[in-house]
């Protein structure tokens, strides 16, 4: 159960952040042939979002001249294809993938023996804000009605997330005064996912990243119940918890990382250009339309916050347990 105390740490460590601009000098002639642009979740998902925009970014604003080839390769939030790319692909300069806070939660809940020292990691690009979201023909109006029907019969909500996901959704049970542990989870590997199962009546709500269902909820597709913003966020008519009550905010980094012992001129290429990219017009109207907020940041800034979020994060996780 995953109690108040981890939501002030995260919301605290995930808001921070700005752009480290010293970078050394990349190798010339690389990259020299296709680098693959790895999702380690299913289309559709958080992590499937943010690749495919950084792919987009960089090739519509000629960034980059190479392919960037996108994989999807699914399984454990991120936790396989971790293993692969630590197992299969150390040394290599070709190989990019896409991360998470769900990183440190699978390596701190023993769903992976890897983490992100395990790794090269290369950038962190954004952070992006949690949301409740129902099929329009359930009779939920708002958070206090799931949060109503997760107390009084837990076992009749099913409530779709990927396990990350759930410590936000715990957050706001807490917030209501129930008990985190008696809700019906289930795990799902992203947004594309979660969309198809809410349209077909598998689940009645669910929760995740905003970018991951934006798209739905303008449309009426999906109905949004609450944001876990600090602010309504712009150009989205969706309430936030604390203005229905529960005082829960909570946001996701993301960022990419290479295989272990990738080389150094591979890294600062990345680095350098990924820097240039999330000035570009294409990444600005993606980050807008997704409702994420660039925080770019690299070096020893992006080692730092890495190493003190892990820290915080394990403190919460041994004082409330898993």
């Amino acid at each position: 159960m995953i109690r108040s105390a981890l939501g002030v740490l995260l919301a605290a460590m995930l808001l921070t952040g700005c752009q480290n601009t010293e970078q050394a000098p990349a190798g010339e002639g690389y990259p020299s042939g296709p680098v693959t642009m790895t999702a380690g979740a299913n289309p559709g998902s958080g992590f499937d979002i943010t690749i495919r925009a950084v792919v987009d970014a960089l090739q519509k604003d000629h960034l980059v001249d190479v392919p960037l080839p996108v994989e999807n390769r699914p399984g454990g939030i991120g936790a396989a294809f971790l293993a692969t790319m630590v197992e299969q692909y150390r040394g290599k300069d070709d190989q990019v993938s896409v991360t998470s806070l769900s990183m440190m939660m699978n390596e701190l809940r023993g769903l992976s023996k890897y983490g992100y020292d395990d790794v090269t990691m290369i950038a962190r690009m954004m952070t992006e804000y949690y949301v409740v979201v129902t099929s329009p023909s359930t009779p939920y109006e708002n958070l206090g009605d799931i949060m109503t029907a997760v107390k009084a019969d837990p076992g009749r909500v099913a409530v779709g997330a990927a396990t990350d996901d759930q410590a936000p959704f715990d957050l706001l049970v807490s917030a209501a005064g129930g008990d985190p542990a008696t809700v019906d989870y289930v795990p799902f590997e992203g947004g594309g996912d979660q969309i198809a199962a809410l349209r077909n009546g598998e689940i009645p709500v669910a929760i995740t990243g905003v970018s991951e269902v934006v798209d739905q909820v303008k449309s009426g597709e999906l109905k949004a119940l609450g944001v876990l913003a600090e602010e309504p966020l712009p150009g989205l008519d969706v309430p936030t918890a604390r203005q229905q009550g529960f005082d829960v905010t909570l946001s996701n980094w993301r960022g990419l990382y290479g295989p272990p012992e990738m080389p150094e001129s591979a890294v600062a290429y990345w680095q350098k250009t990924l820097g240039e990219m999330v000035e570009s017009p294409t990444w600005k109207q993606i980050a807008e339309r997704s409702h994420f907020t660039t925080t770019f940041m690299t070096g020893d800034e992006f080692q730092t916050f890495l190493a003190e979020t892990q820290a915080d994060v394990k403190d919460a996780l041994d004082d409330t347990g898993p």
